[in-house]
C-alpha cells in the first residue's frame, strides 16, 4: 500500500460491508425500465413493448435508448422537442398527448416523473444516502459515491451534476438501476419546506449535512431558519441496521450543532457528529501537507483510527472528508475504498478544479512553457465558502495571487455587509490583485478604496487590511475577462475565480483555459 494512502484498518475484501449480502440476479446492463412497468407505475398507456436504458428531460442531452420526458414549464413545452428526441435515438417518450413512435401516454408528465422516481426508490435494494448543506454538498456527494462505487465494483448510483431540486431529484431517482447497492442523492433548497418534500422522495437511510452558512438568507431570513430548513432532511429518514430512525451525519464545529442534533433526536434519529470539536464521533486528530499536494489526515472514529490522503487542498476539504467517512461507516461501507477515493479525487469543475493555463508573461520553464494555476470555483459562492477558498489561495505557492470574485447572490439585506467583510480575507490571503464582478461588490469596493486612500506616509489604513489590495470593479464577466488580460498573467501566478453561478464566471474560466498564451 502506498505511503500516500495509509488505512490503519482495511476490510478483508472490497465487498466487505456491501449493502446486500445476497447474490441477487443482476438485470441486463442495458435495461433500466420496460414499457409494462412504466405504464403501471406512471398510470399511463404504453404504445407497445419496449425497454429503455436511461431517462432524460432535456432533448439536447438525449442518448440512444433514453426515455425522454416531455415536461411542461412556464415558458416551454417539452412536447415541441419530441421529434428531436427521436432523431437523437430516444427509445421512447413520455407525453400527455398521442405521438408517433414508442411512448407512454400519461395525464401529467411531471407527476409521471415523480411516480417513476418513487418506483425506483421502492425497488432499491441497498442503503440510500441524502446530502445537503450550504457549502460542499456536491463534492461530498461525489466523494461518497466514488468510495461506494469502488467498493461495490460499479454498483453505486448518484445524482449527477447538481440535480438537487424538485425535478432533478425524481429524475436522478428514476435513473437508478435495480441492481444498485448504494444510492447517493443531493438535495438543495432556497425556501423552507423544499428539503422536506425532497427527502420524502429520497427516503434516505443516512442524511448528511455538510455545513450551515448564510446561503439563501434572503429567502429564509436568519441562520436559525437556514439550519431548520436543512434539518428537514431528517424527516424522510428510514431505519438502517440497528438505527431505527436512520442516521444523521452533522457538523460538530457548527454553531448550530445542538439545533441540528436536537432536530434529529426528536425524530428518533441517531446523530453522528464530525469535526475538530472534542467529543465529535468522527474527530479530526491531525492534518498535515501531503507529498504531491493535499493533506494527510488522521481521524479518530471511536473504535479505530484511520489515516488517509485528501487530494483536494484546503481545510474545508479535510473537514468534508470526515463527513464522507462518517457516511461510509454508517452504511457499513469500505473505509479503505473511501481513503483511496479521497486520495484520487481532485476538485470538480466549478468547485475547486485546478487548471494549468498558458500565459504570456514571465520566463519560460525548462520545457519552454509559461503556465499559471487557475482555481475554478465559479459555480457557487457564499460568505463561508468565499472565506475558505481565499484562505486556501493564501496558502497556495505562487509568484502572485489574483482573485476574481463574483457577487454572492440571495443574501438580501445582509448582502452589503457580507461583501464588505471579504476585505479581511483578501488581505490575509496576500492577494496581489482583485477583480470584483457585479453591482453587489460595491460594498467591498468601498472598503478597499478607503484603505487605498488612507495608505501612505503618516497614514494608517484599516487594521483589518494591513495593506491596500489593488483592485478593479467590473460590471460584468466580459469586463472581467478584459481586466484580467490587461493585468497580464505571468508564469507561476495563481488565479482564484469564485462567484455565484448566475454571475457567469464559468465563461471567464473557459476563456482563459482555451487561450493560446
Amino acid at each position: 500500500m502506498s505511503a500516500a494512502v495509509r488505512i490503519l484498518e482495511w476490510p478483508a475484501s472490497a465487498d466487505a460491508g456491501a449493502a446486500s449480502g445476497t447474490d441477487a440476479p443482476r438485470e441486463p446492463l442495458g435495461a433500466l425500465w420496460d414499457s409494462a412497468t412504466l405504464a403501471q407505475v406512471m398510470q399511463g398507456t404504453a404504445s407497445g413493448d419496449f425497454t429503455v436504458t436511461g431517462v432524460e428531460i432535456d432533448s439536447r442531452d438525449v442518448q440512444p435508448g433514453d426515455l425522454f420526458f416531455a415536461m411542461k414549464g412556464e415558458a416551454m413545452d417539452g412536447h415541441r422537442f419530441v421529434p428531436m428526441a427521436f432523431e437523437k435515438g430516444a427509445g421512447a417518450v413520455v407525453v400527455d398527448r398521442p405521438v408517433e413512435g414508442p411512448h407512454i401516454l400519461v395525464a401529467d408528465t411531471t407527476a409521471a416523473l415523480e411516480a417513476l422516481g418513487a418506483a425506483a426508490r421502492e425497488r432499491a435494494r441497498g442503503p440510500i444516502i441524502g446530502v445537503t448543506g450550504s457549502v460542499g454538498k456536491t463534492g461530498v456527494k461525489e466523494a461518497i459515491f466514488a468510495a461506494l462505487d469502488r467498493a461495490s465494483h460499479g454498483d453505486a448510483h448518484r445524482s449527477v451534476k447538481s440535480y438537487n431540486n424538485h425535478v432533478g431529484v425524481p429524475l436522478s431517482l428514476s435513473r437508478m438501476p435495480s441492481r444498485a447497492r448504494f444510492g447517493i442523492f443531493e438535495m438543495g433548497m432556497n425556501h423552507a419546506g423544499e428539503i422536506a418534500a425532497l427527502t420524502r422522495q429520497v427516503r434516505p437511510n443516512v442524511a448528511v449535512i455538510t455545513t450551515i452558512a448564510p446561503a439563501h438568507i434572503e429567502m429564509l431570513g436568519s441562520m436559525e431558519a437556514i439550519a431548520d430548513a436543512k434539518a428537514e432532511i431528517f424527516e424522510g429518514l428510514e431505519s438502517i441496521g440497528g438505527n431505527r430512525g436512520g442516521v444523521a451525519v452533522i457538523p460538530a464545529d457548527s454553531p448550530w450543532f445542538e439545533r441540528l442534533r436536537d432536530a434529529a433526536t426528536k425524530l428518533g434519529v441517531t446523530a453522528v457528529s464530525f469535526g475538530k470539536a472534542v467529543g465529535a464521533d468522527v474527530r479530526l486528530l491531525d492534518a498535515v501537507p501531503a507529498i504531491g499536494g493535499g493533506s494527510l489526515v488522521t481521524v479518530d472514529m471511536g473504535d479505530r483510527r484511520v489515516c488517509y490522503t485528501v487530494a483536494a487542498p484546503g481545510e474545508h476539504q479535510v473537514l468534508n472528508s470526515l463527513a464522507v467517512m462518517a457516511a461510509v461507516c454508517a452504511v457499513d461501507g469500505d473505509l479503505g475504498a473511501a481513503g483511496v477515493a479521497l486520495a484520487e479525487m481532485e476538485g470538480l469543475a466549478g468547485r475547486g478544479a485546478h487548471v494549468q493555463i498558458e500565459v504570456p508573461g514571465g520566463a519560460p520553464d525548462a520545457q519552454g512553457k509559461r503556465t499559471a494555476l487557475l482555481i475554478d470555483e465559479s459555480y457557487n459562492a457564499n460568505p463561508a465558502s468565499m472565506r475558505a477558498t481565499l484562505a486556501q489561495l493564501g496558502r497556495t505557492p505562487a509568484k502572485r495571487r489574483i482573485a476574481v470574485l463574483g457577487a454572492m447572490k440571495e443574501l438580501g439585506d445582509h448582502g452589503p455587509a457580507f461583501h464588505a467583510e471579504l476585505a479581511g480575507p483578501l488581505a490575509e490571503a496576500h492577494v496581489d490583485y482583485a477583480i470584483l464582478v457585479g453591482p453587489e461588490m460595491a460594498a467591498l469596493e468601498d472598503v478597499l478604496e478607503a484603505a487605498r486612500k488612507s495608505d501612505g506616509p503618516g497614514k494608517t489604513g484599516p487594521s483589518v487590511l494591513h495593506k491596500p489590495v489593488p483592485f478593479t470593479h467590473c460590471a460584468n464577466v466580459g469586463e472581467a475577462v478584459d481586466a484580467l488580460r490587461a493585468f497580464g498573467l505571468e508564469r507561476d501566478d495563481a488565479v482564484l475565480v469564485k462567484g455565484s453561478n448566475s454571475v457567469g464566471l464559468a465563461s471567464l474560466v473557459r476563456a482563459f483555459s482555451n487561450q493560446e498564451g
